[in-house]
């Protein structure tokens, strides 16, 4: 039984008329705040994505090694893994509009804390404060989904996924303009940091709370065993390229506490996740679908990188691309991500979501697999990351729009933190996965990949999107 039941508009002449006016009034107010919402996300992009142009400077500022550098990325990572399913289901219990202004202030105490961190270890305590990042949009769909008809939150979440996506794409691009012309790194991150710092009195001026709140406790021992699992095996995956037989025991560690965690589910009477809603074919191949997702997503990037970079006179391929040229081709698809993922709910309301999904999916695919055979050329490239950038951001909107909708109203909060743990477990994959590949198909005597190394991880991309959108047509209409 739910916790609380769905409200649905009433019948003309069914409430008085200054309740019907008020109700006119809130919605009205609601909507508005979905813009406050938006800036949060796009702070969110930015500071996630912001960090990433900045970390070879940083390293020479600080003196860290590129092998430490590694961490400051992870630590985040394995904070999110943390904090999502917390931040989730205390958002369900005590209040998303709580939560989120607890998680901005870990936000921004975090990137202030590594603008001005004097040596490693307080920039890897700020990174750590930057985990409840990943919570904050699991937090604002619950908050939307509870305040807004259908319609209008499943529009507001394709908003909100597109100010993410755009925040990203500013946040890359901005921060490393800015450092060139500072000169200094940890300046430079003061900028997020304001940004970070404004989102905590907006989100107390006008952010409403959740109406109804869910019932029950929080299940301590779930979040503490999913998130310990969680940390155990990204962990793990995080050193497989290094140390093989201490990552080989995180991961199995790992992967026992998620069989453990499991059981516990199944015997708890107030579980974190109610799993046994979670296996039906009405949700559980969206969970599958964003687990690949977040392999092809993260697990493409860097190897785009490199093959840009490679010099073709040495490796063979590639065109010898500087950090600069190497942004300005990932641009197209960075732009037409953000207008995919913004027109989401546009698409969907035409053709459904699940099979806009599917559509998604199956163009990322064949995109990925057309860029295993015709990779020679830039302009070949440039016009695969129009299409694949649209369907990935298509994607992004309409996976947690499908997910949050398949959860009873009162685990909206944890359902979406489910699938963004899902996703990021996928990217910590693909970091092994590809990494493995790459070191593995080499150029003789050189730890230079071959380029059928590059040719092997589009391929898997594109098989894997080819099915997962078979799995998306699998799955059914939840009663």
């Amino acid at each position: 039984m739910n916790d609380r039941t769905e409200r649905h508009p009433a019948a003309p002449g069914s409430m008085p008329n200054s309740t019907a006016a008020t109700a006119v009034l809130d919605r009205k107010k609601v909507s508005a705040v979905v813009g406050l919402l938006v800036f949060f996300e796009i702070t969110s992009g930015f500071i996630q994505l912001g960090v990433a142009p900045l970390l070879p400077d940083l390293g020479t500022e600080m003196n860290i090694s590129d092998a430490n550098l590694n961490w400051v990325i992870s630590v985040q990572l394995l904070a999110a893994a943390v904090s999502v399913p917390a931040f989730g289901r205390l958002g369900d219990l005590y209040g998303h509009r709580r939560m989120l202004r607890v998680a901005l202030a870990c936000v921004a105490a975090g990137s202030l804390l590594v603008a001005l961190a004097p040596n490693l270890p307080v920039l890897l305590a700020g990174r750590a404060l930057l985990g409840p990042l990943a919570a904050l949009l699991p937090l604002e769909i619950a908050l939307v989904r509870d305040r807004l008809p259908v319609e209008l939150a499943r529009r507001a979440i394709a908003r909100l996924v597109g100010a993410l996506t755009l925040g990203g794409l500013l946040g890359g691009v901005i921060t490393a303009g800015l450092h060139q012309v500072i000169g200094d790194a940890r300046l430079t991150l003061l900028v997020p940091a304001v940004l970070a710092i404004i989102c905590v009195p907006i989100s107390f001026l006008a952010v409403p709370e959740t109406a109804q709140l869910a019932t029950g406790k929080l299940d301590v021992p779930g979040v503490v065993l999913l998130s310990g699992s969680m940390v155990a095996l990204l962990s793990g995956i995080s050193l497989l390229s290094s140390t093989t037989g201490l990552a080989a025991g995180l991961v199995l560690v790992g992967l026992a506490g998620f069989a453990g965690w499991v059981l516990l589910e199944l015997r708890t009477e107030e579980p974190l996740v109610d799993l046994r809603a979670l296996a039906g074919r009405h949700v559980a191949p969206f969970f599958l679908c964003s687990f690949v997702f977040g392999i092809v997503y993260f697990g493409s990037q860097a190897p785009d990188a490199t093959f840009l970079a490679a010099e073709r006179d040495t490796a063979g391929y590639g065109f010898g691309f500087t950090a600069l040229q190497i942004s300005l081709v990932a641009l197209p698809a960075a732009v037409s991500a953000v207008a995919g993922s913004t027109l989401t709910a546009v698409i969907a309301a035409r053709f459904g979501y699940r099979p806009t999904l599917i559509a998604a999916f199956l163009v990322i695919g064949a995109t990925f697999l057309a860029q295993a055979l015709l990779h020679d050329e830039v302009w070949q490239l440039l016009a695969f990351k129009v299409p694949v950038g649209f369907a990935a951001g298509v994607a992004l909107g309409a996976m947690p729009t499908v997910i949050a909708e398949t959860a009873e109203p009162s685990r909206t909060g944890i359902t979406t933190a489910l699938y963004n743990n899902v996703k990021t477990l996928g990217g910590a994959v693909a970091g092994a996965v590809v990494a493995a590949i790459l070191a593995t198909l080499v150029l003789g005597g050189a730890d230079t990949p071959r380029e059928s190394a590059y040719v092997v991880v589009w391929l898997m991309c594109g098989l894997l999107c080819l099915g997962a959108a078979l799995t998306a047509g699998f799955a059914r209409r939840a009663e």
